[in-house]
C-alpha cells in the first residue's frame, strides 16, 4: 500500500527562521506547527520534512549537529503530541550540484523509496520558491505559506511573474493553514 505524504520544509515552516541555526537555543517551533503536524499524523499521511542544510558545506556547524537539532525538534514537537515520520536533508552547497538539494528530487526519491509514498496524491509546503519549483518536478501539488522567508518569496512571484514558470497551488498564512487546505483539497480530490 502507497502512502500520502505532507513534505515539509524545516527552516521558516516548522521552525523559525534565524537564518543559519548554528545554535541549540535558536530553535522555536512557529506557532501551530505541532498542531498541524499532529493533524498530518492523526489523518493517516505520512508527515516528512525535506530541508536543504548548506551551513555544513560552508563549515557553520557540522552534519552532528543537524542531527541534533533535528533530535531537538522532535522532542519539542512530541511534547505537543506530534511526530515525523521522516527527515531528509541535503548538507551541500548550491554550487556543489548534487542531486539532492531542493529543488532537485534526490530527498523526495529517497524518502519515496523508503517510505512507498505516492508522490501523485503527495504535497511540499515551503517558505521559498524553490520549495514550489520542488513540488513541480516532482508532480505534488505545492503550498506556499507566509511565515519564514515566505512574504518576501511571494514578491517575487507576483513582482517578476515572468521570472518564475511555477505558481503555489495554494497561499497559507502558516503550517496550519497550509494542512487544513491539503485536508480540503484531498476530500475534494478522493
Amino acid at each position: 500500500m502507497s502512502y500520502e505524504a505532507v513534505f515539509i520544509d524545516r527552516d521558516g515552516t516548522i521552525c523559525e527562521e534565524v537564518e543559519f541555526l548554528d545554535d541549540l537555543s535558536k530553535l522555536r517551533l512557529i506557532d501551530g506547527s505541532a498542531k498541524a503536524i499532529e493533524i498530518i499524523n492523526k489523518s493517516g499521511m505520512k508527515s516528512v520534512v525535506v530541508t536543504n542544510q548548506s551551513g555544513v558545506g560552508r563549515g557553520f556547524f557540522t552534519e552532528d549537529f543537524v542531527k541534533k537539532v533535528h533530535e531537538k525538534m522532535e522532542g519539542m514537537l512530541k511534547k505537543e503530541g506530534a511526530f515525523l515520520d521522516g527527515i531528509y536533508y541535503c548538507p551541500h552547497l548550491p554550487e556543489d550540484n548534487c542531486n539532492c538539494r531542493k529543488p532537485n528530487m534526490g530527498m523526495l526519491k529517497k524518502a519515496s523509496d523508503e517510505m512507498d509514498i505516492d508522490l501523485k496524491r503527495s504535497y511540499m509546503v515551503g517558505d521559498k520558491a524553490i520549495d514550489i519549483e520542488f513540488a513541480c518536478r516532482a508532480g505534488v501539488k505545492g503550498v506556499m505559506v507566509r511565515t519564514g522567508y515566505g512574504m518576501e518569496e511571494l514578491n517575487k512571484f507576483t513582482v517578476h511573474s515572468s521570472q518564475f514558470t511555477v505558481k503555489p497551488d495554494y497561499v497559507a498564512d502558516n503550517l496550519l493553514e497550509a494542512v487544513k487546505w491539503i485536508l480540503k483539497d484531498r476530500q475534494a480530490d478522493s
